[in-house]
């Protein structure tokens, strides 16, 4: 069983006093396949990440607020980002991690297979281009894959880098046990 584990930046060190720290939730899906972890991650759709692949990927997450717990946050965001229910499983509490930003994200991983093929991401509006004055609207991703960690790993935010690890950790310690 793993313990869910807090960076010790997670708690906000290093903002400013007053600053309202943003929080986020999120669920990462991981599968066995041909003997080898994978996990699914989603590139993060609109017009600023077009164009990147490295640090443009993400556990599908998303921000809450005082009113939602983190695990109710995940599993809404999951859906609002991937348009597919929460697949059953346990939850793993992977614990939390605060990215360069500030924003402190909290995840839990989940056992489960899913087609990426059966995605339909939510949307998001934002002006563009910025000063046009005229809004569109994007996918919150623009696609979703299985990737081992090392795969993954590159790709991701690098605050979510963690995630893979205390994954990876996890896996091994119950195939082990």
């Amino acid at each position: 069983m793993i313990v869910p584990r807090t960076d010790a930046n997670a708690g906000g060190v290093g903002q400013t006093p007053g600053m309202t720290v943003k929080r986020s939730a999120g669920l990462l899906l991981f599968r066995t396949s041909g003997g080898e972890l994978e996990v699914l991650v989603a590139h993060m759709g609109g017009p600023l990440w077009a164009s990147r692949d490295a640090g443009a990927w993400s556990v599908p997450k998303g921000e809450y607020g005082p009113d939602e717990t983190p695990e109710a946050a995940a599993r809404r965001e999951f859906v609002e980002e991937l348009g597919l229910p929460v697949p059953d499983g346990e939850l793993v509490p992977l614990g939390e991690t605060r990215q360069a930003g500030g924003k402190i994200v909290t995840v839990w991983a989940v056992e489960a297979d899913l087609d990426p093929a059966a995605v339909v991401p939510g949307t998001f509006s934002m002006e563009w281009p910025r000063g046009s004055g005229r809004t569109r609207e994007f996918p919150e991703v623009d696609r979703v894959a299985w990737m081992v960690p090392a795969e993954a790993a590159p790709r991701l935010v690098a605050g979510q880098r963690v995630f893979l690890e205390r994954l990876s950790e996890y896996v091994r310690g119950r195939d082990e046990g």
